[in-house]
């Protein structure tokens, strides 16, 4: 096992511990050699976090009390490509890591679950057997994977998991999780795992009481549609997008740059869960297009009209699902930052998503329950590229009486200026690369 202090890890192991000294030194002992154990502790009283870091662990507190307040503190705090998540109870053997990680390492699957074997005839009580029988079926039937078990011995990429936007902090993770990820199109398998006795009663599944809670947790999570994306966009066509970018750029360079910024919208919005992806597109698709997006022409009428067709497509495909809209100019946008306010949990209260411009527009919004009627009602005679565009529409909100969580504030690609900034925001991004090879380089913060 690694020490803190080590050279970074080729794989972190997330252990949430709630009170679980006398399970700690077996588990750690078994981390397979050079992998670094970031145990998560959620409150102990016996000592765990100590003894954890005595045995050369990394330990995060998380105060917040949660199954996945633990383990989405851990995730973030991992640095390795590769995470596992296990429980911290002694119930399942850190040595068979590698069963789990294979296949993720391998390329043959993105999300993998350990399924369960009971080595024992008491490893895995009744009760709580028969609820995770229950909802392994109902997940069958929702993904289409392969899944017999939501087992807590799981590998898959941090960055695709952090993606995933995931919201629960109790029980429902687990569950969340792999919804999730299957509306992100992730490929999720599953592999034999020894099922140990574990030290002491379990916190959740040890009690009626603490199953029952378990399974409204993950019935909240399985309720909940994944959402509706929809991105507003025309095709890069040279003299048709971001003509204000000419002069310096001519219109083929400026068509690059706005097709690079397209194609990293699409890409990051590809790696959120959703029901449906919906391109609604002025012109005609071109490579650029990633598979998985639907294709839809847009209406007639002003940008204000457009925009509400869009909401209304949105409402006929997916009627209980929530929609969010998204425009092209924003190629720094995160997927986390989109993806947690739309998760189940977050959802929860919440009619409306938007996202402010720094130029007093919005690149973002969502509706939790959109129709045509509420699309029109908000949006038609909103004045569009205006200083007062965000400021109108936000009335308009509140005057329909919507809660509104909003979303960070962005930069709109329109100006070189803005192009240049927005790169620095992104240096990985297709669109700073293309803004390099025409010429321009990102801005370079004060």
């Amino acid at each position: 096992m690694t020490s803190p202090t080590s050279p970074v890890s080729p794989v972190d192991v997330v252990l949430p511990c709630l009170d679980e000294a006398a399970a700690l030194p077996w588990v750690l002992g078994r981390i397979p050699d050079g992998w670094r154990a970031v145990v998560v502790d959620n409150g102990s009283r016996d000592g765990s976090a100590d003894l954890a870091r005595s045995l050369g662990a990394t330990v995060v507190e998380e105060p917040r009390r949660g199954f996945g307040a633990a383990c989405h503190a851990g995730l973030r705090a991992a640095t390795a490509d590769l995470v596992c998540f296990l429980d911290c109870d002694g119930s399942l053997d850190p040595a068979q890591l590698p069963l789990v990680t294979g296949p993720v390492l391998a390329g043959s699957a993105d999300l993998v679950l350990g399924r369960r074997r009971p080595a024992t005839a008491g490893a895995w009580p009744l009760h709580a057997r028969l609820a995770n029988t229950v909802l392994a079926r109902r997940l069958r039937a929702r993904t289409g994977a392969p899944l017999h078990d939501l087992g807590p011995m799981r590998a898959a990429r941090r960055e695709q998991l952090l993606a995933l936007g995931l919201g629960d902090r109790r029980s429902g993770y687990p569950l969340e999780m792999v919804l999730a990820a299957s509306a992100a199109g992730l490929r999720i398998t599953e592999t034999p795992v020894d099922y140990l006795p574990r030290a002491g009663r379990s916190k959740v599944t040890g009690t009626l009481r603490g199953t029952r809670q378990a399974v409204r947790d993950m019935r909240a999570v399985l309720a909940a549609p994944p959402p509706t994306l929809l991105v507003i966009a025309k095709s890069p066509v040279p003299g048709r997008v971001k003509t204000r970018l000419t002069p310096p750029c001519t219109p083929e360079q400026a068509a690059a740059l706005a097709e690079a910024a397209l194609a990293d919208t699409l890409h990051t919005l590809g790696t959120m869960p959703a029901g449906r992806r919906v391109l609604v597109l002025d012109g005609e698709p071109g490579g650029w297009l990633p598979p998985g997006w639907e294709v839809v022409a847009q209406t007639g009428g002003g940008l204000d009209e457009r925009l509400a067709a869009a909401f209304a497509h949105a409402a006929r495909v997916a009627p209980r699902a929530p929609a969010l809209l998204v425009g092209m100019d924003t190629p720094q946008l995160s997927a986390a930052a989109l993806a947690e306010p739309l998760s189940a949990a977050r959802r929860a209260g919440t009619d409306a998503w938007y996202g402010p411009a720094a130029d007093g527009g919005f690149w973002a919004l969502g509706l939790a329950r959109p129709t045509a009627e509420l699309a029109a009602r908000l949006l038609h005679g909103v004045p569009m590229s205006t200083a007062r565009t965000g400021a109108t529409l936000l009335e308009r909100l509140a005057a329909a009486d919507l809660t509104i969580h909003q979303l960070p504030s962005l930069t709109d690609v329109d100006t070189v200026e803005d192009a240049r900034r927005v790169a620095a925001e992104a240096p990985d991004s297709r669109f700073a690369a293309q803004l390099v090879t025409v010429g321009l380089k990102p801005e370079v913060a004060s």
